[in-house]
């Protein structure tokens, strides 16, 4: 039976079968859907859901925005920026779209789980950062390192609300160390403009407030697009 229904298509005039591989390809074309890390997961502590849960209340009235957090960057994104501020001899496409951003290139639960708002008005980021098992430094608690990432992080968040910018000095005081693990709040505000340089402030606090972890200031530097970065 199954021979004479082969034989009726070949008289219909239909292609033959294809191998699976090339159906694939015919799929390669539709819109990808990104994972937002900027989400619940089931790594997330209490703590973390609790807080996320208290400023998802106060995006309500629209004072404050939860900021998206993807692994990559979108395509478009990536290829303006490297249209307008990149060498080209210096770029690799096929590298470049495999790129991800560092902070969420970890398993999750096992580096940097976190969640960003942002306050318009109030030029303010706060991000709710939880370290994980990856992260550690001194045994028990969180290497300085990625401390100073997260706050990179969320003050170069602050800064690019005002144009695309970039780090150009990042000064940290690490007051007390943070228990592996554990929740964190980490606070940014832009303090002053001068031209194209943004000052921001920061501090990263216990959940209950009363443990002061780390003070930091960065200087962001906004990009001159009629100039490359090399």
């Amino acid at each position: 039976m199954l021979r004479s229904c082969v034989a009726r298509l070949r008289v219909l005039g239909a292609p033959p079968a294809r191998r699976p591989g090339p159906v694939w390809r015919l799929f390669s074309s539709e819109k990808v859907i990104r994972k937002d890390y900027g989400l619940p997961n089931p790594s997330w502590s209490k703590d973390l859901r609790l807080l996320f849960d208290q400023f998802m209340k106060k995006c309500e009235d629209g004072s404050w925005k939860r900021l998206p957090s993807y692994r990559q960057n979108p395509t478009q994104i990536l290829k303006d920026f490297q249209t307008r501020f990149v060498d080209p001899s210096f770029t690799k496409e096929e590298q470049m779209s495999k790129a991800q951003q560092f902070s969420r290139s970890f398993e999750e639960g096992l580096g940097f789980e976190y969640v960003m708002f942002y306050n318009k008005v109030e030029k303010r980021t706060v991000c709710l950062f939880q370290a994980g098992l990856h992260l550690q430094g001194v045994p028990g608690y969180v290497h300085g390192g990625a401390i100073a990432t997260i706050v990179d992080i969320t003050t170069g968040m602050c800064a690019l609300a005002e144009g695309i910018a970039m780090t150009a000095n990042l000064n940290i005081d690490y007051k007390k160390p943070i228990p592996l693990c554990s929740v964190v709040v980490v606070n940014c505000q832009i303090s002053k403009t001068e031209g194209r340089k943004l000052f921001v402030s920061c501090s990263i606090q216990s959940v209950d407030e009363k443990t002061l972890h780390t003070e930091a200031t960065a200087l962001f530097i906004k990009l001159d697009p009629d100039k490359r970065l090399t």
